[in-house]
């Protein structure tokens, strides 16, 4: 037998159980892992219209589904952690419906110390004429969906079995925090969701929860409510489990994000597209017209690039060009974008510049880091750069226009020899 029932009273002999019989209310003993009676009391056997103890003991229970014989294991287990539970329990004496309001201790019974629960019959409850009453007691009682009932300091009044469940290390408090808090990923968050509850009458929030499934993400749906017996104002907090619907969402963020960037940003390079270079070049083109700056425009093109892909093949081409986009992205300020435009095309934007002579020394700048030479598999490469300049707002007010002069003006420097730039207008 388990440590964690070391504490409970053992019954041995049914002899033990004699002044029982004195009681004149219901009480049964309940066998938890033969799932049937072990004992009950005159007024048990009135109860079940039987003559005999011998009768209970051998009441047919094979009709009893799965969930019956969950929710007597964890009535047990609720009681052995609580020392006392009170519940409403549906019956079927001679075949009809019964609802009550149960107290249920934990024991051990027989030579073998079965698992047991001693069962007081509370009180009778009525659920009126309307059968759908007993179907909400049974609903309540058999759903995933985790229902607890807690007084305003945060302590378990009564909770459904998916609650004992999800909770079984949390059923008791300890000296610095309730039951509600306890239950929570963040403490101090449940300390607040139990004072908003109060305050505001229930309502809903999302938190992690610390659940025998490990932290799980759950809503929590809170109402303030009455104690059918005492009146007492209770929280009546239903909790659905909403973990793998979050992920979902966050994969589709996750997708959403890898499609965005791929729709803008150049899969090899990781540098911006042409289309991403395009808006964000809008956005710097209105603000220096708006700050009467000037701000240029580098279209680059690689000088003896397609010589690295005929002689080493397109995955040493690649890493060549990865290369080159991190040499060039770490000559630029933060104010600067460049792009990828296809094949060995770079387009540079320079912005909030005072003159033309500060795009000159960044064209200086990438023809001298672009031939710093290349280590390839076993042997080294050099390559060139032909770059051509527009400058805003002396060769066009539209980035359009400037992309367009730009590349005019390289392509020249190619037929002049290459490895050089020049202005639109040089």
């Amino acid at each position: 037998m388990s440590e964690k029932y070391a504490h409970l009273p053992h019954i041995k002999t049914l002899e033990e159980l004699k002044l029982y019989e004195l009681i004149p209310d219901v009480v049964w003993i309940f066998d938890i892992d033969k799932h049937g009676w072990w004992w009950g009391n005159q007024a048990a056997l009135k109860f079940w219209g039987l003559e005999s103890l011998e009768q209970l003991i051998n009441k047919d229970l094979s009709g009893d589904t799965q969930g019956a014989r969950d929710r007597t294991v964890q009535t047990f287990e609720l009681a052995n952690v609580q020392g006392l539970t009170i519940d409403p329990w549906t019956t079927y004496p001679n075949g009809k419906p019964k609802t009550l309001y149960m107290r249920h201790r934990a024991c051990l019974v027989g030579p073998n110390k079965h698992r047991a629960i001693i069962a007081y019959i509370n009180e009778t409850v009525d659920l009126g004429e309307s059968p759908e009453n007993l179907l909400l007691v049974e609903a309540t009682r058999y759903t995933k969906v985790l229902v607890t009932s807690f007084q305003f300091d945060g302590t378990v009044v009564t909770e459904n079995p998916a609650a004992t469940e999800a909770y079984p290390h949390e059923l008791t408090a300890s000296d610095k925090y309730n039951v509600f808090e306890k239950r929570f990923v963040d403490i101090q968050a449940g300390a607040e969701c139990l004072q908003l509850a109060i305050e505001q009458n229930g309502g809903r929030w999302t938190h992690e929860m610390n659940t025998a499934l490990g932290v799980r993400k759950h809503t929590l749906d809170i109402r303030k409510t009455r104690h059918p017996l005492t009146g007492d104002f209770l929280l009546l907090v239903a909790e659905y489990d909403v973990t793998d619907l979050h992920a979902a969402i966050d994969e589709a963020d996750k997708a959403k994000a890898q499609l965005q960037k791929m729709a803008h940003y150049d899969a090899l390079t990781q540098l911006p597209n042409l289309r991403l270079f395009e808006e964000k070049g809008a956005a710097l083109l209105a603000q220096a017209k708006r700050n009467n700056s000037q701000l240029a425009i580098i279209f680059a093109d690689l000088d003896g690039f397609k010589s690295i892909n005929d002689n080493y093949g397109h995955a040493i081409g690649d890493k060549v060009l990865r290369e080159v986009a991190d040499r060039l992205s770490n000559e630029l300020r933060e104010s600067d974008l460049i792009a990828r435009i296809g094949g060995d095309e770079f387009v540079i934007l320079q912005a909030n510049l005072h003159n033309q002579q500060e795009a000159e020394n960044l064209a200086s700048k990438i023809i001298a880091i672009v031939s710093r030479p290349y280590q390839l598999t076993e042997s080294q490469a050099q390559l060139g750069v032909s770059l051509g300049i527009a400058f805003y707002p002396h060769h066009g007010d539209n980035l359009s226009t400037l992309l367009v002069q730009a590349d005019q003006a390289m392509y020249r420097v190619k037929h002049q020899g290459k490895n050089n730039y020049v202005f639109v207008d040089g």
